[in-house]
């Protein structure tokens, strides 16, 4: 039986993303924070965004159970908050999700049309890309050249232009329709929505 391999976590997990506790070796750190009231009550002495001997802020962190962090450690002095350490990369990492799904995804479809492709299908998949467009996505559309329809590349090319020119109030081309392999190839971005 073969045995079993455990990963051990690397270096680079195991070291936290600031400097903690006694870890900070700086004479002094200037003590910011929204929480400091809180801990003025609850050491029974005024704490304000100031300066302060790095020893004595580790001993209010220490006698409050929770952490001095190094939020900023390239200024003079560097600024440190305490907080709950855990709690604190938690939320971040909560933040960082959030802006990440708000940022906004590029999603492309792509219209495939044969150099022979006739009125009715023209129209049907004209209908497809006007509701891509309209709903924000960009449209890759092609003519694909199948065997000897390649000798047809200025039909395929006529056709992509008629594209272009039926989706002007929808979108405009990135560039003009140019070949790729046996494609002829044409990329579409929607309008700007005007604001009212």
């Amino acid at each position: 039986m073969a045995k079993r391999i455990r990963r051990q976590p690397s270096r680079r997990d195991m070291t936290p993303q600031h400097r903690l506790n006694g870890f900070i070796r700086v004479p002094e750190v200037r003590l910011v924070g929204d929480n400091l009231e809180a801990l003025s009550e609850e050491i029974g002495k005024e704490i304000k965004s100031d300066i302060y001997p790095t020893r004595i802020v580790q001993q209010w962190a220490n006698a409050l159970e929770l952490d001095l962090v190094e939020i900023s450690p390239k200024a003079k002095p560097p600024v440190c908050r305490i907080i709950d350490y855990k709690k604190f990369l938690y939320q971040k990492k909560k933040k960082d999700k959030e802006l990440k799904a708000k940022t906004a995804k590029t999603v492309i479809k792509e219209i495939r049309f044969g150099p022979n492709t006739d009125d009715h299908d023209f129209e049907f998949k004209l209908n497809h890309a006007k509701k891509f467009l309209s709903d924000g996505a960009k449209v890759k559309a092609y003519v694909f050249f199948r065997g000897r329809t390649i000798v047809f590349k200025d039909r395929g090319q006529l056709l992509l232009l008629r594209f272009l020119k039926e989706l002007e109030e929808y979108g405009a081309a990135e560039t003009l329709p140019k070949m790729e392999g046996r494609r002829m190839i044409v990329m579409i971005q929607p309008n700007k929505k005007k604001k009212k």
